[in-house]
């Protein structure tokens, strides 16, 4: 009774007072993108009425999170981890297609998305392997062998194919950059972005003979030594194949997809087809102004402009009805939580809690930029909840497991 009443003592306020907003934010929101003025009687069967019965369970979910011993979480993150894998090769098989993505297990009337639980096993395993006291993430063998644990997970996600859930795995780059990895490999991840953007976008040839020049220019700054040689041979054959690959890979995709990319590169222009959703929202979010429309008086939101409006583009009826005011309000609260999440990391007592306080903090901030840069239409339509903010169980009761197995995590820092 006595480590109960402590645990609730030293529950984080702030970041619960943080989660709570963003939450009541979400539910007011969707009710607005399904409001009816026609019909204003409240309905369980709706998207607002089932939003608050999966709210109301993920508050039980937190609550029986702070009530259960840390033990259960970390002792057993490898066989949650199992599970998750286990799910994952289970819905490419057994899982009900939605929106051209294998991505969910029926359970009668109830629809569970797996890759959604997957980041919070995966965030709990990967903590407890990094944190081991022989664990240097300076060495790169030590590098390999952490990534494997979101790769492996990140790569059946992409089977399904789900693009979206697939890339939040990638934010664990970040996780190990904290913990030793060398900068060197997040410059490297931002050069392989750029070639990427730029192999698409250039003629090859000119792509080649740039990076070339590069290379040399890299090799003339250095000494010109055998060994420097050889690595700026290596440096450009690996540059070149590797925007050839890119290349290779988006003529592999369907037309679609090519489309999208299109698109969004500003190669085409599709209002009516690929490029309609992200126009459509655009739209939406400038004609909010200064001030917005109010709420329940969005134009695009009330005439069903904009598709998936409840789910990944619910910020396009933030700036639609709360203009730019509402969006900043809702990115500095955003913010907060992500900063207070790492603040609470640093002064954690175990690198098992202060990894998975990393970890949670960059899923949300992964989920944060796409789900943001895919409405304004800096970043390709890939659908990705706003945790906390878009519609649906399996992503709130996932994202509210991640922040309160923290919070419990950080009621222990007293213990002795």
């Amino acid at each position: 009774m006595n480590a109960g009443s402590n645990t609730f003592r030293n529950i984080d306020k702030p970041l619960l007072l943080i989660y709570l907003l963003l939450v009541v934010a979400g539910w007011f929101n969707i009710y607005s993108v399904v409001y009816d003025p026609e019909n204003t009687g409240f309905s369980f069967a709706t998207r607002y009425g089932k939003q608050m019965m999966f709210i109301g369970f993920a508050l039980i979910l937190g609550a029986a999170v702070l009530i259960t011993d840390l033990r259960v979480f970390m002792q057993f993150a490898y066989l949650y981890y199992g599970i998750a894998i286990v799910l994952l090769l289970a819905v490419l098989v057994v899982g009900s297609e939605i929106s051209g993505a294998k991505s969910w297990i029926k359970l009668g009337p109830l629809s569970i998305q797996p890759s959604e639980f997957a980041k919070v096993a995966t965030c709990l395993a990967f903590s407890k392997y990094v944190s081991q006291p022989a664990m240097n993430m300076k060495r790169v063998r030590n590098q390999i062998a952490a990534s494997l644990w979101f790769l492996l997970p990140m790569g059946l996600i992409m089977l399904q194919p789900d693009a979206g859930s697939a890339l939040v795995f990638v934010s664990f780059v970040l996780v190990l950059y904290r913990e030793g990895m060398s900068g060197k490999v997040l410059l490297a991840g931002l050069v392989a972005v750029v070639l990427f953007v730029a192999a698409l976008l250039v003629n090859r040839y000119v792509l080649i003979g740039i990076i070339f020049l590069a290379v040399l220019a890299l090799l003339l700054c250095n000494k010109r030594t055998f060994k420097n040689i050889v690595l700026a041979v290596l440096l450009f054959g690996l540059c070149s194949g590797y925007t050839l690959g890119v290349e290779y890979a988006f003529n592999k995709l369907s037309p679609h997809q090519q489309t999208r990319i299109n698109v969004l590169l500003g190669k085409d222009v599709d209002i009516k087809g690929a490029g309609y959703n992200v126009n459509q929202s655009k739209i939406a979010i400038g004609s909010g102004g200064f001030a917005g429309r109010g709420y329940l008086q969005g134009t695009q939101t009330k005439f069903d402009f904009v598709p998936e409006q409840s789910t990944d583009f619910i910020f396009c009826t933030l700036g639609e009805e709360w203009g730019w005011v509402g969006c900043t309000v809702f990115l500095a609260l955003y913010i907060a939580l992500l900063l207070r999440i790492l603040k609470m990391a640093e002064r954690q007592r175990t690198v098992y809690a202060r990894v998975y306080g990393y970890g949670v903090a960059c899923i949300f901030f992964m989920h944060l930029f796409v789900n943001v840069g895919m409405t304004i239409g800096l970043l390709p339509v890939i659908g990705i909840p706003l945790p906390f903010f878009s519609y649906g169980g399996s992503s709130l009761w996932a994202f509210t497991l991640l922040l309160f197995i923290f919070i419990k995590m950080d009621t222990r820092r007293f213990a002795a």
